[in-house]
């Protein structure tokens, strides 16, 4: 008895602090996007349609995964990823239901798989962020496979470990294919400087820790909106010219099979691909690409027409077979 008092009160605090559980009627989403950028996104939909989220947060891996665990009894009802790989996972599960067409005719054919299972909902552009005091023009690599190049050699550093980093191999194995990837992320190992996460590469850029970065580019225009104080030396190359450097990766957003809300989790997503969450990509902070059709994006970013990039399914984009490569070339 003496030891009961503390312990319920431990429960009672325990219960205070823990996060909000979603109601029967509100709608659960996975989140892998960034949870500033989906939050809005939220909340745009409950105030036109009445309807609440509930939004569970956590990496593109992290939450691909756990929806392969849960199966046909997942309580999610959307899933938003950061890129298209874990999307492809889950699809391949065959745990994704078939989108309608009029949500799919939100965004050109490009940002959207083959499959048909899930929509693209904003796009991130691969870039290399470089030293101004350090690299001119005509120092710039013409091509990311140059980065295997002797030359480069603690040159410059990426962030492999982050879904990131994950999906532009995952390009360059649809686009150059297994040896010419494996190859690469070797030389990878001996060329490049390992930092956690696409900010941290960007510092070591902007301190002259190295010379340049491959990172996605709304990390420099989210920095230069604020203080700039990680960009002051930094300017971005945009690859171009198909290149796989150039490849522009789509967040993707679907609806599981199991969804309980079926209705409400596909107007979320009509929502979020069409004029509203659109709007959200062009009028906000999160620098990411708005994909609909006629939609404009932020006025800071150059336009994703003038990007010339690839053209690469994104269902063919396999997240295992990059986990295998890169962990042959010990990179993870």
């Amino acid at each position: 008895m003496r030891n009961r008092l503390p312990i319920l009160a431990f429960l009672a605090l325990a219960a205070l602090s823990a996060p909000a559980l979603a109601q029967d009627d509100d709608l659960v989403v996975y989140n892998a996007q960034h949870e500033a950028l989906t939050q809005e996104w939220a909340d745009g939909f409950t105030k036109e349609t009445g309807v609440k989220v509930t939004l569970r947060n956590g990496s593109d891996t992290e939450l691909g995964n756990q929806l392969l665990q849960e199966g046909a009894s997942s309580p999610a009802d959307v899933f938003l990823t950061e890129n298209s790989p874990a999307q492809v996972l889950v699809d391949n599960a065959g745990l994704l239901e078939k989108l309608p067409q009029d949500i799919l005719d939100e965004v050109p054919a490009n940002f959207r798989p083959s499959s048909g299972n899930w929509v693209g909902i904003a796009a991130r552009s691969t870039v290399f962020a470089y030293n101004t005091t350090m690299l001119k023009d005509a120092d710039l690599p013409k091509s990311i496979m140059d980065l295997a190049k002797p030359e480069w050699k603690g040159k410059w550093a990426a962030s492999p470990s982050g879904a990131d980093f994950q999906a532009i191999v995952a390009a360059m194995l649809s686009l150059k294919g297994e040896q010419a990837t494996g190859d690469w992320l070797k030389a990878m190992k001996d060329n490049s400087v390992i930092y956690r996460g696409n900010t941290a590469a960007m510092k070591g850029v902007n301190a002259g820790e190295v010379q340049g970065a491959v990172i996605y580019h709304y990390y420099y225009f989210g920095d230069k909106a604020k203080t700039g104080e990680n960009s002051s030396n930094v300017a971005l190359h945009f690859f171009k010219g198909e290149d796989p450097g150039a490849f522009v990766s789509t967040s993707g957003g679907a609806v599981l099979k199991s969804s309980k809300h079926k209705d409400q989790a596909l107007a979320f997503l009509k929502w979020i691909a069409g004029k509203g969450g659109q709007d959200v990509l062009k009028n906000g902070n999160s620098f990411e690409y708005a994909v609909g059709n006629g939609a404009d994006s932020n006025p800071a970013l150059p336009p994703l027409a003038t990007l010339e990039a690839p053209a690469v399914d994104p269902s063919s984009l396999n997240s295992q077979k990059v986990t295998n490569l890169m962990t042959a070339a010990g990179l993870i």
